[in-house]
């Protein structure tokens, strides 16, 4: 113990202070670090009962508290080792500013680019409009009955319900072309 009070005390005053953002820094990033991978989160008793109608994803987020984090992590590092390689006080908080300010950049982009890549999976019946489809169950010519057709939608193959204007009866296995929707939940088919 008393060679780190020695090494403290032989410290100038900008290497405490670097010294004194890098040590609880780093601890609470590593902290975060390890809680983000394990799935680690922190649970706040409470209710709350509120509806939210908006889809825009996150957003590029620049101040946060991870963005605040990793900047001093990096901020104090960097200053550390501007300063072991004998830069001066202002060289050195410049370039710590710089690379602290890099770090928020870059965790703010990876957040913003990996809120872009979720999916909802919420099926988007418009997305049928030109789609080729399968008959499942038969369509009666002239809107005589509601039937069904098997058509990939956003990827993915959908029993979806589906009539035709077409005078004949579309029998099961009959491919068709799907034109557009109607009361945004049933198909409207054709074979020509």
């Amino acid at each position: 113990m008393s060679n780190l009070s020695e090494w403290w005390n032989a410290l100038d005053t900008i290497h405490k202070i670097y010294w004194g953002l890098a040590i609880p820094f780093t601890l609470i990033f590593l902290i975060q670090m390890v809680l983000t991978f394990i799935g680690g989160e922190i649970e706040v008793d409470g209710d709350a009962d509120f509806d939210v109608e908006s889809d825009s994803g996150a957003g590029f987020q620049f101040f946060t508290l991870k963005n605040f984090i990793g900047f001093f992590t990096i901020f104090s590092w960097s200053g550390i080792a501007s300063l072991d390689s004998g830069y001066s006080i202002a060289t050195t908080l410049i370039v710590s500013t710089i690379a602290g300010l890099l770090m928020m950049t870059l965790m703010a982009s990876l957040f913003y680019f990996f809120s872009k890549l979720t999916d909802s999976g919420t099926l988007n019946i418009n997305n049928a409009k030109g789609a080729v489809a399968e008959v499942y169950m038969r369509i009666h010519g002239s809107r005589g009955n509601i039937g069904k057709v098997l058509v990939k939608v956003q990827g993915s193959l959908r029993e979806l319900e589906a009539i035709t204007d077409d005078p004949e009866d579309l029998p099961t296995g009959a491919v068709v072309n799907v034109k557009e929707v109607i009361n945004d939940n049933i198909l409207l088919v054709s074979k020509h």
